[in-house]
């Protein structure tokens, strides 16, 4: 079964909504091509702005997070609907930053997941070892845990529709990543968890991305793999030249 490649970019805690639409006006009609789907996932502060900048192409708009509640006293969070009421397709949900720094748990990820699904967003979900589990040769034990816990009571129709992002955590922002060779077998070992769940035509259809220092000049490496689906990408992605060479090698 042929899956589309998708390249989306987290730009983290960076750019003002100017500097967002400035990107958006350099990587229109470059970071468009077919067979590749490019998102690119902003901060709540800039995605407005880019939505109306990227109005009439064919790139996604991303939030890097949403609160499973519709609405409601939580003071500083941002809920499913206003993500949708703004144009926005997809939310990273669960990367490791929010569950190290904001003690987001396999539960919460969870919730989340449902909340995207109910507003007709999509999920990406982010899954991945830290280096003492890697060593401790857990990581598929992990990655499993993981997995299964955020897909928890999902139909198999909303699995095979759902974005899963393995990001070993030690390879996130430092230069070092996984190789190619790695990445694919435990990305073709999470799809066979999601098969073990939902059955082999879900498992069939999801897509699984790698992240973790990614590059425009090792992105054609990893998506040559056959597990391989895209890359969610972190500093790469946010200059406008890098990103299009992103997109332009996931073809």
């Amino acid at each position: 079964m042929s899956r589309t490649p998708i390249i989306a970019g987290n730009w983290k805690m960076f750019k003002t909504a100017g500097e967002a639409v400035a990107f958006a006006n350099e990587v229109k009609g470059k970071a468009e091509i077919d067979g590749v789907e490019s998102v690119i996932c902003a901060p709540f502060t800039a995605l407005p702005a880019l939505a109306d900048a990227l109005k009439g192409t064919t790139i996604k708009i991303g939030a890097q997070n949403l609160h499973f509640e519709d609405s409601g006293a939580f003071t500083g969070e941002i809920s499913g609907v206003m993500l949708k009421d703004l144009g926005v397709h997809y939310v990273i949900i669960g990367h490791s930053e929010r569950r190290q720094y904001f003690a987001e748990t396999d539960e919460i990820v969870n919730k989340k997941v449902f909340a995207a699904f109910k507003h007709g967003l999509t999920p990406i979900i982010c899954v991945g070892e830290k280096l003492e589990e890697r060593e401790a040769g857990k990581t598929k034990d992990v990655c499993k845990v993981q997995t299964e816990g955020a897909l928890k009571g999902l139909t198999p129709e909303q699995a095979a529709q759902a974005v899963i992002a393995y990001e070993p955590i030690w390879a996130i922002g430092t230069g070092k990543s996984s190789t190619a060779e790695d990445a694919n077998e435990v990305i073709g070992y999470i799809r066979s968890v999601v098969a073990g769940l939902f059955g082999e035509e879900a498992a069939a259809k999801i897509r699984i991305q790698y992240g973790g220092s990614v590059k425009p000049n090792n992105v054609a490496e990893y998506l040559g793999q056959s597990e391989i689906d895209g890359a969610l990408v972190g500093g790469a992605s946010l200059e406008p030249a890098s990103y299009i060479a992103l997109v332009e090698g996931a073809k």
